[in-house]
């Protein structure tokens, strides 16, 4: 299963959200801080949506340690880009677990310290707000309500 996490990333790296998006298995359950727990097409959608936003923004992903068997793998993966609403340069270190279901990905959590992205991300108010519950809540509900939006916004134009 080495390979579906070598795929992923290399996809990611390529900003190509649809050969991400055919990495996970239709019951994909996903989970990080910023969005907390996305399933099925919504964590799809997010990685189509992240995808587009950054092409041709100098967007970088470099990806290490994947270690899989059958039923379970783990990588560590840094992305390197620029945070759209402040134009702040983000290098973001982050570790992955995984459990894979028919070969492809079905669980797949990110972690990655929130306050160190944020101080990146937004400066001073990073700095400061970055440990608080109070951030990782609002920050939640502003990458779903992106998500939502783009999901409508899909689902119009297709």
């Amino acid at each position: 299963m080495k390979n579906i996490i070598e795929t992923f990333y290399t996809a990611l790296n390529r900003c190509d959200g649809k050969a991400m998006a055919a990495c996970y298995h239709d019951a994909i359950i996903f989970e990080d801080p910023a969005f907390g727990i996305l399933k099925g097409d919504r964590a799809k959608a997010m990685w189509l949506m992240l995808c587009e936003s950054q092409q041709g923004k100098g967007f970088k992903v470099e990806f290490s340690n994947i270690e899989a068997n059958d039923n379970s793998g783990s990588a560590h993966w840094e992305a390197f880009y620029t945070f759209s609403k402040t134009g702040r340069k983000v290098y973001n270190r982050i570790d992955a677990k995984f459990e894979f279901k028919d070969g492809l990905i079905i669980k797949h959590t990110d972690t990655f310290n929130l306050h160190q992205w944020a101080k990146q991300a937004m400066g001073f108010k990073g700095l400061i707000m970055g440990r608080t519950r109070y951030f990782s809540s609002k920050l939640k509900i502003q990458t779903n309500s992106m998500l939502n939006k783009y999901i409508a916004k899909k689902k119009l134009s297709d």
